[in-house]
């Protein structure tokens, strides 16, 4: 299972990655729901990978890297404000 492990550190660094990219193009305020949004996706195609893999001890592990990320996507929404999520999707022309 140590190549899970050195799998899961892989993704995790590839999504801080990608945070630091969105960091300049998504607002600070956006920056939160975008993480989260990223994690989700990795999420989903982890286990459509998982779905995917015929040997069942990979499918297991494949399975169990996208619970985790579904679960550090989950507890980094508590972080999300619902100010944030309501400027998110607003038009940048209209007042607050």
């Amino acid at each position: 299972m140590a190549r899970g492990k050195e799998l899961f550190a892989g993704i995790l660094i590839v999504a801080l990655v990608a945070t630091v990219g969105i960091r300049n193009v998504v607002p600070a305020d956006a920056l939160a729901p975008a993480i989260v949004t990223l994690l989700f996706a990795v999420a989903a195609l982890t286990a459509g990978f998982a779905l995917l893999c015929r040997h069942d001890r990979f499918r297991i592990m494949w399975f169990d890297l996208a619970g985790s990320l579904t679960f550090i996507g989950v507890v980094l929404s508590i972080l999300i404000e619902p100010d944030q999520m309501v400027r998110l999707f607003a038009l940048s022309d209209q007042p607050e």
